[in-house]
């Protein structure tokens, strides 16, 4: 493999290469030392933590992030011992859980030759926590490096983006998500292009309604169900349905994953599927199967808002037709639906739809009742009578 050519550990981060071509020099040269923090920013799907983990990864493993090693399976299937990630379902992370992370950052390594910490949503940490860590970062351990994830350097302490090497990413086009997908997928091109529309760039949410023909039909129906609210009583029911619909589509998905990445890790550690798992190697299983558990929780948040992703998406395209601005439609095949609400409804009522789905989604990632605040956005989304 050519200093060019990506290790197969970067293969799936699209449109990226400024971002990976930084990193694997760092890889390189890692036998002269590493910097001790990374910051990774981009906006939602365009893959911070999937590229911090790659980077821990490539620096876990002797061929530099080959994907098949153990090290690199460990680390795929969130259980290597060596790197600890902090991702969190709260609105803030907490200072108690800085201090706890600071404290295992001083541990050894058992496997390689770093300690990695990885924060997902470093920009979630209150002032106090980030006053804890920037200690850390001040003062780190020999071997301990410190990856941090946020959706811009802005979100971040400027006292903590001066101790940083900072990385930011982009969000693929559309075009090159669906050439990702026939590629790597094996997904018809017609498919993949509606998909990765549908996804606006998201890769992962791309590839899930691209494999899935449950994952297509579960967002038609939040679609169509949005287009037809009639009357408090249908946005009450259209509000149930919406939570019914994100609770399957994260229960499928974290299913689908758990059983992969625990097939991975079996296979990593020469256990068969029917074999009895040596007491030994129980650890590693128990420490994936813990891991699965915290995301579980955090996959029905992450359903909602592939709702109101989506919803935006819709109201996008109303607009779009009522500007006449001729530009595709996210969602071309509902473009009859979306035609007849944009004549439904005026501008500014489309306007004010937008606005209470955006509200809906700020007060859902703030820990809002779900069910309530599903029934206000369903309430706003009511055709004009």
């Amino acid at each position: 493999m050519s200093h060019n050519e990506p290790a197969p550990i970067w293969q799936d981060l699209l449109a990226q290469t400024e971002a990976v071509e930084a990193l694997q020099i760092a890889v390189r040269n890692r036998d002269e030392g590493v910097f001790h923090s990374w910051l990774f920013t981009g906006p939602p799907g365009s893959g911070r933590s999937n590229l911090a983990t790659a980077f821990a990864a490539a620096l876990m493993c002797k061929d530099q992030g080959c994907a098949t090693c153990q090290s690199c399976v460990l680390v795929k299937a969130g259980t290597h011992p060596d790197i600890t990630t902090l991702s969190t379902e709260k609105v803030q992370i907490a200072i108690a859980e800085i201090r706890e992370l600071v404290t295992s950052s001083v541990l050894g390594s058992s496997m390689g030759k770093y300690r990695i910490m990885i924060i997902e949503d470093a920009d979630r940490m209150t002032a106090n926590a980030s006053n804890v860590l920037l200690k850390a970062l001040e003062e780190p351990p020999p071997g301990t490096i410190w990856m941090l994830c946020a959706p811009s350097e802005a979100d971040m302490l400027p006292t903590i983006r001066s101790r940083v090497r900072r990385i930011g990413l982009k969000v693929p086009s559309i075009a090159d998500v669906a050439k990702l997908l026939v590629e790597r997928d094996g997904v018809e091109p017609a498919l993949a292009a509606k998909t990765a529309a549908e996804a606006q760039s998201h890769i992962g949410m791309a590839r899930r309604l691209a494999t899935s023909g449950e994952a297509r039909n579960r967002r038609r129906d939040v679609l169509k169900a949005a287009m037809s609210i009639a009357n408090v009583t249908q946005a009450v029911k259209t509000s149930e349905r919406w939570l019914e619909l994100a609770t399957k589509d994260a229960e499928a998905l974290t299913n689908e994953r758990d059983e992969v990445e625990k097939d991975e890790l079996m296979a990593s550690m020469g256990i068969g599927p029917k074999d009895a798992v040596p007491p030994a190697l129980r650890a590693e299983l128990k420490r994936l199967s813990d891991t699965q558990k915290r995301r579980s929780t955090r996959s029905l948040r992450d359903g909602l808002d592939r709702v109101f992703v989506d919803l935006l998406a819709l109201y996008r395209d109303v607009l779009s037709i009522q500007l006449s601005t001729g530009v595709s439609l996210i969602n071309e095949d509902l473009s009859t639906d979306i035609q007849a609400l944009a004549k439904k409804t005026k501008l500014e009522q489309t306007l004010a739809k937008l606005e209470a789905i955006e509200v809906a989604r700020e007060r859902i990632g703030r820990n809002g009742g779900t069910a309530l605040v599903l029934d206000s956005l369903a309430v706003s989304l009511q055709l004009p009578r």
